[in-house]
């Protein structure tokens, strides 16, 4: 009787992970047990940068307004509390966006938050 090897499949499952280590530095590309943990540690990084990279945009956008916002008068939180009293759903994305492109527009926001709080 011929031993069997299962070479195929173990070559297959070998050449899916050194197909995603390619571009990796070093041993990490080429040899088969770092390619594997390399990738292993890429995948969980790559799952929980993802979450991350929301929150670190979310306070890019606070800083911008906050910024923004101390210009025209009114601290980030008060601009907040005032445009939440005063209806106005536009997200801080859109405000970032305005503070850094349409400096008119976001005064116009600011004093309406303003006139909200007063």
């Amino acid at each position: 009787m011929s031993r069997v090897t299962c070479a195929p499949a173990s070559r297959r499952r070998r050449k899916r992970i050194l197909k995603r280590a390619k571009g990796f530095f070093g041993d990490r590309k080429g040899h088969i047990r770092q390619s594997s943990n390399a990738v292993m540690s890429a995948l969980a990084n790559n799952y929980k940068h993802r979450k991350l990279r929301k929150r670190d945009f979310r306070s890019l956008w606070i800083t911008r307004m906050g910024v923004a916002a101390k210009l025209h008068g009114i601290s980030y939180s008060k601009l907040i509390f005032g445009l939440k009293n005063a209806g106005c759903e536009i997200n801080r994305k859109m405000l970032s966006e305005l503070a850094i492109h349409d400096p008119d527009s976001f005064k116009n926001v600011a004093e309406t938050a303003k006139q909200a709080l007063a």
